[in-house]
């Protein structure tokens, strides 16, 4: 497996502007692989955010050139890959910083590989990654089995590409409301977790605290619940005082095991 720090501005014109133009539009997921086969020829790929304390959440995916399987990938994929998926591990790296990571088949975790991979013709994936509070968010480019291997020229493409483009699939995310409905169902999914773990959490504990489960920071949980950081921070700290916890890394740990 391969990875590169991601500093280059974006080069390919041609491909941004398509994609500027499916901006807001329904079509922007069918349409979106169309625009890259230059730079990336691959023949489906799929967008989505996943990690141990992160409920895993795909955005958007489809194919290009081949029947569209993409829908049955994510299940085979949450069906047991994805709960220790370290294939899109990558070194420390300051939140907010866009890697590069390649892998092929031959290094695929054998259960992943059997239940995502051979099934669906797929051999190798390139992915733009963005390490986040609690997650991983991935835009995933898959080689099929009737397609040659990624060159080096491909891999070099995407990189240059690849801080843009990640832009402008975040922008389009947020534009077609799938980050607010996943940020509601994630926030419901952290709060049956809490009140399972703790029934003496309040109302609003619950609602503190999931929402830093989700990755929000103190000054976004404020925001998103009309109240001041201060009264976050009381709730915060109450809460934490009934789970027997100090800091924000030690809620995560809560749900590792």
């Amino acid at each position: 497996m391969r990875q590169w720090n991601l500093h280059s501005p974006a080069t390919h014109v041609q491909a941004l502007d398509g994609l500027i133009g499916l901006m807001g539009q329904k079509d922007f997921e069918t349409q979106f692989l169309s625009h890259l086969q230059d730079v990336v020829p691959a023949a489906s790929y799929s967008i989505y955010r996943t990690g141990r304390q992160c409920v895993p959440t795909r955005f958007m995916s489809a194919s290009w050139g081949v029947r569209d399987t993409t829908q049955a990938c994510w299940n085979a994929y949450l069906s047991g890959p994805q709960k220790n998926d370290q294939t899109l591990a990558a070194p420390v790296i300051e939140s907010g910083n866009a890697m590069l990571c390649h892998i092929t088949d031959k290094e695929i975790p054998a259960q992943h590989k059997a239940l995502v991979y051979e099934p669906h013709g797929m051999k190798e994936r390139l992915s733009v990654i963005q390490q986040e509070a609690a997650s991983v968010f991935a835009i995933n480019f898959y080689r099929h089995v009737h397609q040659r291997p990624f060159t080096d020229a491909h891999l070099s493409d995407l990189a240059s590409l690849a801080p843009v483009l990640l832009t402008l699939v975040q922008k389009q995310i947020a534009l077609s409301g799938l980050q607010t409905a996943v940020s509601v169902r994630d926030v419901h999914h952290w709060v049956d977790k809490l009140r399972t773990l703790n029934s003496t959490l309040t109302d609003r504990e619950l609602e503190v605290c999931a929402r830093l489960l989700t990755g929000m920071t103190q000054d976004g949980v404020a925001v998103d619940l009309g109240l001041s950081l201060a009264t976050v921070k009381t709730y915060r700290n109450r809460a934490f005082a009934r789970l027997g916890i100090h800091f924000k890394n030690q809620l995560f740990s809560l749900f590792l095991h």
